[in-house]
C-alpha cells in the first residue's frame, strides 16, 4: 500500500524510518588546537587532571578536563560537550551546571583564546597557590578594632 493511500483509509501518517537521533557535531579546529595546548600545558606543569570528564554516570554530560585537587571542570568553547544554540540544549547544559555544582564541583569555561594566551594555565596555578598557602588572599586576618 503506497503512502497517500493508507494516510486517506486510516488518516495517519507512515512511520519515518530516518532515525530521529543525530551524531554529535564534530569540534571545531580551533578547539582540537587549545584543547592539545592545555593537554600539554598541565603535562609540563605536573597539575593533576582527568581528561573527558564524565562526573554523573547516568548522564551523557561530560566536561573537555578535571583538576582534581581543585575539584574544577574545565570546558573549552567550542566542544561538541559544549552548550550548543537552541533552547533544549541550554537548559540541558544548565542542568549540567548545576548538577556539577550541587556535588561539589566548580567549573570554568575558557575560550580557545584565553587557553593559547597563557590566561588558563596561569590562573589553574594561582588557585593550586592559593590552595597550598591555606589562605585566601581576599580576607586579610590582621583585624585591628
Amino acid at each position: 500500500m503506497d503512502a497517500d493511500s493508507y494516510f486517506w483509509k486510516t488518516k495517519k501518517r507512515p512511520l519515518k524510518t530516518k532515525p530521529r537521533t543525530k551524531p554529535l557535531p564534530k569540534a571545531k579546529e580551533k578547539y582540537l588546537e587549545a584543547e592539545e595546548g592545555l593537554f600539554q600545558e598541565l603535562e609540563e606543569n605536573l597539575i593533576g587532571y582527568e581528561r573527558k570528564f564524565q562526573f554523573e554516570p547516568t548522564k551523557n554530560w561530560r566536561f573537555d578536563f578535571h583538576i582534581v585537587k581543585l575539584r574544577l571542570l574545565i570546558e573549552i568553547a567550542g566542544s561538541p560537550w559544549a552548550v550548543g544554540r537552541g533552547g533544549k540544549k541550554i537548559a540541558n547544559a544548565f542542568n549540567k551546571y548545576d548538577l556539577a555544582e550541587d556535588m561539589g564541583y566548580t567549573f570554568l569555561r575558557f575560550e580557545p583564546h584565553q587557553i593559547e594566551s597563557g590566561y588558563a594555565i596561569n590562573w589553574i596555578q594561582s588557585q593550586l597557590k592559593r590552595l597550598e598557602d591555606g589562605t585566601d588572599q581576599t580576607i586579610s586576618t590582621d583585624r585591628t578594632d
